[in-house]
């Protein structure tokens, strides 16, 4: 076997369908065109969107309307009769009271917050805030801690004997707990300070320190005596010229005329 000897194997390759080329060719005179008509024609080509002139659809449907509220805050909702559902099914169990014995069959009310009901297959996020609706009926002590409650879900859970707890992120910078103001001092007190000692040696008393007034007041006078200084200086030079102007001609210094040069020999 030689090279030229090799060729494809058999249906792999399909030639190339040749128009235009007789009668006998399968594809002469109209080349598969058909008739007339635009299809016919050299670069008779028609995009995908015409509709033969009419009025296409994306000019017939309606334009957008309104506006988005970008300010709008969507929620991870969950009704109270779902969570009642889970109490029911064992899903959400109350522990024991913290402090308490078990003799006096004393236990907390079941907690709920978003990480539970996620667990539990109610929310399926976590990256959006939740809120508590009032569908459904409760008679469970619940714990619920969430972003945001309806009107009926609070006084539902309240009314079953529960506690309602929102959760609140502060629009603006606080003070850290303890402190007022964000100063050092601890709000319950002043601040403590270290007691001297009772014998402490001799020592010369240090100047106290000007207040802030008295300092104001000494820049202001050391100011105005610089002030006075520079104005006697100008009446006393402004004096000094006039006296000059007032003296007799005899009493005036004598300007010097200038030399002449000596001509130089020829």
């Amino acid at each position: 076997m030689k090279l030229h000897d090799l060729k494809p194997a058999p249906g792999s390759r399909k030639e190339r369908r040749r128009v235009g080329r007789g009668i006998a060719a399968g594809q002469g005179k109209t080349a598969g065109r058909g008739t007339k008509g635009q299809k016919a024609r050299a670069g008779g080509t028609i995009p995908a969107w015409f509709e033969g002139g009419q009025t296409p659809l994306h000019q017939r449907i309606p334009k957008l309307r309104g506006f988005v509220n970008k300010f709008k805050i969507d929620y991870e909702v969950v009704n109270i009769g779902d969570i009642a559902r889970l109490v029911e099914l064992g899903e959400l169990e109350p522990g024991d009271m913290p402090g308490t014995k078990a003799a006096k069959g004393k236990s907390a009310p079941i907690t709920v917050n978003q990480e539970i009901l996620r667990a539990a297959g109610l929310v399926r996020r976590l990256d959006r805030p939740m809120k508590i609706l009032g569908g459904g009926e409760l008679s469970t002590a619940l714990f619920v801690v969430a972003d945001a409650f309806s009107g009926s879900a609070r006084s539902k859970i309240e009314a079953a004997g529960g506690t309602v707890s929102v959760l609140e992120v502060p629009g603006e910078k606080r003070a850290a707990m303890g402190v007022e103001d964000g100063e050092g001092a601890p709000s319950g007190g002043e601040a403590p300070t270290a007691s001297a000692p009772t014998e402490a040696p001799e020592a010369a008393e240090a100047p106290a320190a000007p207040e802030a007034g008295e300092a104001e007041a000494a820049t202001a006078e050391k100011k105005a005596r610089g002030r006075a200084k520079a104005a006697d200086a100008v009446a006393t030079d402004a004096g000094a010229d006039e006296a000059a102007d007032e003296a007799p001609a005899e009493a005036r210094p004598k300007a010097r005329k200038p030399r002449a040069k000596p001509e130089a020999d020829a």
